[in-house]
């Protein structure tokens, strides 16, 4: 794929790639030497990362400062809505209220310039040191479900509280992500460490099979990210 090329080529020329999210970061480690990268974490538990060689990377982090809350989705939004790649920031944070965004520095001035709403809401930003939230770890609900399967659209009509049928139109309608890719397959079997999203009701991480019931359905554990 264009994109693995891309940071392969970013790699070797500039010491660094651009933001990776887990997929890419799988892919692009599999065309890769061990002892030919470094994984850069902008913080302890970060979903997207760089890949660099000799120095760390330059990265930006910037608290978005808002008076009224907003969702993680509500800045995704207005970001992807100024035409930011998503490879140009990292993970979007919300921390008792206050919200944060890593960045490279080379979208730096027209991210300032041009990132000053969220929804229908004014915003002004401050840069923070990079260290701020270094040791930072998500915070998630953990759920129990008892399913029939581990197949995906099981799980997700089991947490939605709808039928299986349903599933099938937020497909259609491209509602529904798996490890950051549109859904496609209804039938996928999920594996521990999954990640998917659902639109209007949130982002979640399949742990795996807890135990199964006498009845032959499964007892699964699932994390809410908050």
């Amino acid at each position: 794929m264009y994109y693995i090329q891309k940071n392969i080529n970013k790699l070797n020329t500039t010491g660094s790639t651009f933001f990776l999210d887990p997929k890419e970061l799988m892919e692009i480690k599999g065309k890769l030497k061990k002892n030919e990268y470094s994984i850069y974490y902008p913080y302890k538990d970060s979903e997207k990362v760089i890949l660099y060689k000799n120095n760390e990377p330059e990265v930006l982090l910037y608290e978005i400062k808002i008076k009224v809350p907003v969702r993680h989705q509500d800045i995704l939004g207005s970001i992807y809505s100024l035409g930011i790649d998503k490879e140009l920031f990292g993970d979007i944070l919300i921390i008792n209220n206050h919200y944060y965004v890593y960045i490279l520095p080379i979208v730096r001035n027209y991210f300032e310039t041009n990132f000053l709403m969220v929804r229908n809401s004014h915003i002004t930003l401050e840069e923070i040191d990079i260290n701020t939230l270094s040791n930072y770890e998500r915070d998630y609900e953990k759920l129990e479900f008892i399913v029939s399967s581990n197949r995906i659209d099981t799980v997700i009509s089991t947490i939605c509280h709808v039928n299986r049928s349903s599933i099938s139109d937020m497909i259609k309608k491209r509602e529904i992500l798996l490890n950051h890719d549109y859904l496609k397959n209804s039938s996928y079997k999920l594996k521990d460490n999954d990640t998917f999203s659902i639109k209007r009701i949130g982002k979640f991480k399949y742990n795996g099979i807890i135990k199964n019931t006498k009845s032959n359905h499964l007892i699964i554990e699932v994390l809410k990210y908050l």
